[in-house]
């Protein structure tokens, strides 16, 4: 063999053996196999320094050279590839035997718990659970409900309108118009759900809340039912020895009409931060089913009555979990949220 490779092959080796890593390996290819720069390259361009008789004997040899190099250089590799993977392979390993990261479960928002609550407190009492269209006709959400044209409640400054005739419904009493056309008395219905209104949002109001209606309608329902059910539904949410009083009011689908207050439950009514002072928290609208609403149903005012009540959801929750501003129940911050379970 040529003198300069068979040195060029002994500089080789000598490299390979003390190569310990892919960079390593890497530098040391282009040094030898580089097509422009590398040194069997170079031995190449000797080949028309050669004497004609002795050229193709200097070609296999530098040919050859080339090969053991590349043969060297891909077992390298191979080497330092089965290390990386063996590292890689022992930095992932599991261990069986381990007991398993049980993965963090989610729940439900403090609105959903408290509406479930309430559900299942009037399901407990006989009443269903309905719902219904969030968007609705001037029939449903005003006509049905006895509020005339031209009551301010129809005013957009107040109502939320998609069209001339259609709106988002600003109270879940148009569920208990459509329960009504579909179905025959006896009723005792539930109907839970978002309303919309063109409330500024405050600590207390928001353009978007829940709210709960309640229907009852049968022979010889009274007021003193409507008392009785809702006496029984806070002692049923907030513990025995709560008492409910009846402040006379106006809504146009019922009549007579009232505001509904109940003891507060954390002073028993002797007053407190909850309750403002005034031993009493408010619970919501109530009255009889007005005869007009009965009537524009089909249901005989003379034969059947009934009564009906509204609930505000989110301020029970405001309330029942010490939160000052509702508007954290709509924000979706994870930090408030993950407070309840």
């Amino acid at each position: 063999m040529d003198t300069n490779l068979k040195n060029l092959r002994q500089r080789f080796f000598e490299e390979a053996s003390a190569v310990s890593n892919a960079d390593q390996l890497s530098a040391l290819r282009d040094k030898y196999l580089g097509r422009k720069s590398g040194l069997i390259a170079a031995e190449k361009k000797r080949l028309g320094t050669i004497p004609a008789e002795q050229r193709a004997e200097f070609g296999q040899q530098v040919n050859q050279l080339g090969g053991e190099v590349e043969a060297e250089l891909g077992r390298l590799a191979e080497g330092f590839a089965a290390q990386a993977e063996a590292r890689a392979l022992e930095a992932d390993k599991i261990d069986i035997t381990l007991p398993g990261t049980r993965p963090r479960q989610g729940h439900l928002h403090p609105i959903t718990l408290l509406r479930q609550k309430i559900e299942d407190i009037f399901v407990s009492m006989g009443y269903s659970v309905e719902d219904g269209p969030e968007i609705e006709t001037s029939f449903y959400n005003f006509d049905a409900l006895n509020i005339p044209v031209g009551h301010p409640a129809r005013d957009s400054a107040d109502t939320f309108y998609v069209s001339d005739d259609l709106a988002l419904r600003s109270q879940t009493s148009t569920v208990q118009i459509h329960t009504m056309k579909r179905k025959e008395p006896p009723l005792r219905v539930i109907a839970p759900g978002r309303v919309f209104r063109r409330d500024t949002p405050d600590p207390t109001h928001n353009p978007m809340f829940f709210q709960l209606e309640g229907l009852n309608v049968d022979r010889h329902i009274t007021l003193a039912d409507l008392k009785g059910t809702l006496q029984k539904f806070v002692e049923l949410m907030y513990g025995s020895g709560i008492r409910t009083r009846f402040r006379p009011s106006y809504f146009p689908f019922t009549e007579p009409s009232a505001e509904v207050d109940f003891s507060c439950y954390i002073c028993s009514g002797s007053g407190c931060r909850v309750c403002k002072g005034s031993g009493w928290i408010e619970l919501g609208g109530s009255g009889m089913v007005h005869p007009r609403v009965l009537e524009t149903v089909g249901i005989d005012p003379e034969e059947f009555s009934g009564f009906a009540f509204g609930l505000g959801i989110d301020r029970m929750a405001g309330r029942m979990y010490d939160i000052d501003d509702i508007r954290l129940l709509f924000e979706n911050d994870v930090r408030f949220l993950e407070q309840f379970v």
